[in-house]
């Protein structure tokens, strides 16, 4: 009777080591040599093809880039819907910030910004400037170089602007940040949607 206690013991544990491996995406179905994608997305989880939902619009993911400077790393994601095309910033530093940015070429930029600028009747003062090395994941535009100079702006009403300096190619990109729990995060196809991004 001890022996058959033990045999249900054990088969029970194993089951329950299986069901959290298969459960944490580790564990590969039978045939299969790659592993398992979780179902469950969030802000810093996200992955190719994953769509964000926010205000209406589906954004699709198309590229990831990770900043990483003296130790400190933050990420963005490009996002596209059709034509139009978005960074979802991620910082987490005391908190979590998350920020939406479109590119723009309205705003001239000499090659050291200032302190302070004024951009469609906002002023916006540096809050944050260094040199970051750049990890990527999929299609991120112009964004090519092994690092990048970048300053960070803040302006009223929680809205952002970013100065990036990619060896010479300058990119600024407005937006503001929003609160992470509007948005609503679905796991993709693993594979870019839209191939062709200006």
């Amino acid at each position: 009777m001890l022996f058959v206690w033990l045999g249900i013991i054990v088969i029970v544990s194993v089951a329950l080591i299986l069901l959290a491996l298969q459960q944490r995406g580790v564990l590969s179905g039978i045939g299969e040599s790659r592993h398992l994608r979780p179902t469950e997305r969030t802000i810093f989880t996200l992955e190719i093809g994953d769509i964000v939902q926010y205000m209406g619009t589906d954004w699709v993911v198309e590229g990831r880039l990770t900043y990483e400077d003296k130790g400190y790393n933050w990420f963005e994601y490009l996002i596209q819907d059709n034509d139009s095309i978005r960074w979802l910033s991620v910082d987490e530093d005391d908190r979590v910030e998350v920020s939406l940015l479109e590119p723009t070429n309205q705003l001239e930029v000499s090659n050291e910004p200032p302190k302070q600028l004024m951009f469609e009747g906002e002023t916006y003062r540096c809050v944050e400037s260094g040199i970051a090395k750049m990890t990527r994941t999929g299609t991120t535009l112009r964004r090519t170089a092994e690092r990048c100079r970048y300053f960070d702006y803040e302006g009223s009403d929680n809205r952002v602007l970013s100065i990036e300096d990619w060896d010479g190619e300058i990119e600024v990109t407005v937006g503001e940040r929003i609160n992470p729990r509007m948005l609503t995060l679905l796991p993709g196809t693993g594979e870019q949607v839209y191939r062709r991004l200006s």
